[in-house]
């Protein structure tokens, strides 16, 4: 499976030592505002001009994600080409209290937009809810709150859920058990993606392969790879685990690469080739996939401002530029998606470096 969308966004080359995590859902417009003729629930103004000096806002899960990491610094290009004022925000707990606190401090500090990777799709509505009163656009993106203005997501739910399924039959030849490493429990992202799975294991075609347990490793390193430990302790004839965050799919990896399951459980999920490049080396995975980190905070800074600006309102069918990439339509529920994930194995890894 090839992503067809060419890959020339152009970052800061630093080297990335990644371990990751990764979005989907619904959007909703603030009601109260569609008397006003601009900005986020206003009528859309193509050509309106993006103000100098714009405050963007990212908050992601937590702070020192080496995945979040990535994905911020591809949106503080964008902040930067716009000529906007990026501020990263956070704590180092994915979780929804520790969100509040950091959007109301942006609230407080004038944002105009705030995007934000959700710990909890509900949690946060009040204070976000809040900070679009005080004029801030409200951008969801890698895992969308259920009161976005726009929802940036790195693909689609049935693309990634599909393509995880197609990875695992091919790789324990068509039959037999896996279980899911997931995130946190209430990850919208995660979450939608594993309903998107059972879904695919449906049809006809996956009638064979049996999900038979999803455990969570919050995103923690230590936590997943014990979650690993503790689902072959659990399932001793495990045929695979799919890892849907990448902080688990390398944990999970780790762990099997030094234990007696290797090349006898596969491991597969959503991972960065850098992360991943040592495992599929020594064999222990066959092949994952994901999409470009960078490529998704760029875009998410792209579609704020516009936002912001008026120039889109989440209507579907709106369209507007983003820089590098190039022109985005704003898609139902005020989604903008990133494109198809692409799949990394032996042959085409070491074309990739992040």
């Amino acid at each position: 499976m090839t992503d067809p969308r060419p890959r020339h966004l152009l970052l800061a080359a630093s080297a990335f030592a990644v371990l990751m995590t990764a979005a989907c859902g619904g959007t909703t417009i603030d009601d109260a505002q569609e008397e006003d003729t601009s900005g986020p629930t206003g009528t859309a103004d193509p050509d309106a001009e993006i103000p100098e000096g714009l405050k963007m806002d990212f908050l992601p899960k937590q702070l020192n994600n080496p995945y979040s990491d990535i994905v911020n610094e591809g949106g503080a290009v964008a902040v930067e080409e716009l000529a906007g004022e990026f501020t990263e925000r956070g704590g180092t707990e994915p979780t929804a209290d520790s969100q509040v606190e950091y959007i109301n401090a942006a609230s407080q500090a004038g944002s105009d937009v705030i995007v934000i990777a959700a710990n909890d799709p509900d949690a946060v509505c009040p204070s976000l809810d809040q900070a679009r009163d005080n004029g801030a656009a409200i951008v969801g993106y890698d895992s969308n709150a259920n009161c976005t203005d726009i929802f940036v997501n790195q693909s689609s739910d049935e693309l990634i859920g599909r393509t995880l399924v197609e990875m695992i039959s091919e790789q324990i030849g068509g039959e037999g058990t896996f279980a899911v490493l997931s995130a946190t429990p209430n990850a919208t992202n995660q979450n939608a993606w594993i309903a998107a799975m059972e879904e695919v294991l449906a049809e006809e075609e996956y009638a064979d392969l049996e999900l038979v347990d999803t455990v969570y490793g919050n995103d923690d390193d230590l936590q997943s790879f014990q979650e690993m430990q503790g689902l072959m302790q659990s399932h001793p004839d495990l045929d695979g685990v799919v890892s849907p965050t990448t902080v688990g799919i390398a944990a999970a990896a780790r762990y099997v690469s030094d234990s007696e399951y290797k090349g006898e459980v596969a491991i597969t999920g959503l991972g960065t080739p850098n992360q991943m490049r040592e495992f599929v080396e020594d064999g222990t995975v066959d092949s994952f996939a994901l999409w470009n980190p960078e490529e998704l905070g760029y875009l998410a800074g792209y579609a704020g401002a516009a936002l912001s600006a008026g120039r889109i309102t989440g209507a579907e069918g709106e369209t507007f530029e983003a820089g590098d990439l190039g022109d985005y339509t704003v898609e139902a529920d005020g989604e903008i998606v990133l494109g198809p994930p692409t799949v990394f194995d032996a042959d085409n890894i070491d074309d990739f470096d992040f």
